[in-house]
């Protein structure tokens, strides 16, 4: 009698404030996908949301939540061509999308399609890889969506373009992967962030970092912009009422891809497009960032992975602990949990 190989994985359940740590089946990859052996895992804001009674509708419990890995491959589908057995890399899993368990982050073995992972180098260690997925995805989505900004593709010798990318909140996530995207486009990039995390955004390739605590921050932005066109503004957290009223009297486009929807009623003069984290793995931002972009940046030392990584335990018991840390709030780094 054949059995099923098996795994441990950190469970989710409905209306569960703890993660439950139990046995999941190690899924033999199919068609286009790689089987990941984790290595480190990343934390995100939507993994304790799930635990704090934030609902998706299409998602059935017991589910294995979590979106970004880091690891080598250990079996890959019969359409794989691009990675083998043992290969380093980063993937974005996509379980809370699917409502599939072999596609979450937290367990030992996680299912991704080859076209939403990477080739790491062996200069960049797996805690440090982990911190990218789903911010490096949703800055991607919103970037250079078709129905977001859809700006002109990150190249590894980009042309300069004559306009500005605002990044509202550049020292998150998100905010950090859009500030090299950006200027892997060729755009002049302001950005939004702390005094503290200012010169992180600089190293990161932004033009001007701009102190949102500072009271002045909105005037001195559109002091900034004049004579400027903006290419668009990528919202990735912070204020959209202060982001919108800059872009409003900003020269150019008058859109802002926000990762949380608008609030009812909002200003009409501004177009908010609500980005989706995992919209690339339907599209062509998946290959363009993933297959074509990232392997050669992060091999020639283009792209950082940032914000930094900080581990907070080790092994799948550690995730809990990780998801309150995250819940706190973290500024200029992220939370990441190592299983080896």
């Amino acid at each position: 009698m054949h059995t099923e190989p098996t795994q441990m994985a950190a469970w989710q359940h409905d209306n569960a404030s703890t993660l439950q740590i139990a046995a999941a089946p190690i899924t033999t990859p199919q068609g286009n996908e790689i089987l990941i052996e984790n290595a480190a895992i990343a934390i995100n804001p939507l993994d304790w949301l799930l635990q704090s009674g934030m609902s998706l509708p299409w998602l059935t419990f017991p589910i294995i939540t979590g979106s970004d890995v880091a690891g080598t491959v250990a079996a890959v589908g019969p359409d794989v061509t691009r990675f083998a057995i043992g290969d380093r890399v980063v993937g974005q899993a996509v379980s809370t999308t699917v409502n599939r368990p072999a596609e979450g982050a937290f367990q030992e073995y996680t299912i991704v399609a080859d076209h939403m992972a990477a080739p790491i180098p062996a200069t960049l260690s797996f805690a440090e890889a982990a911190v990218l997925p789903l911010g490096l995805g949703t800055a991607a989505g919103g970037l250079y969506g078709k129905t977001q900004l859809a700006l002109l593709p990150p190249s590894l010798s980009p042309e300069a373009q004559d306009e500005v990318v605002l990044v509202w909140g550049g020292s998150s996530s998100v905010g950090c992967n859009a500030i090299q995207l950006a200027v892997a486009s060729g755009y002049t990039v302001f950005a939004t962030a702390s005094a503290s995390n200012a010169g992180m955004l600089q190293k990161l390739g932004a033009a001007e970092v701009f102190d949102y605590t500072n009271e002045t921050c909105s005037e001195r932005l559109i002091s900034a912009l004049e004579g400027r066109r903006l290419a668009g503004t990528l919202h990735a957290t912070g204020n959209l009422h202060d982001c919108a009223e800059v872009v409003s009297r900003a020269e150019g486009r008058k859109m802002i891809a926000a990762t949380l929807p608008a609030p009812e009623g909002f200003r009409k003069d501004v177009v908010v497009g609500h980005i989706h984290g995992t919209a690339l793995k339907d599209d062509n931002v998946g290959p363009m960032i993933y297959r074509d972009f990232l392997p050669a940046a992060l091999a020639q030392g283009r792209y950082q992975a940032a914000p930094k990584p900080r581990v907070a335990g080790h092994g799948l018991h550690a995730l809990q602990d990780a998801l309150a840390l995250q819940k706190t709030g973290v500024s200029g780094e992220k939370i990441v949990v190592s299983l080896v």
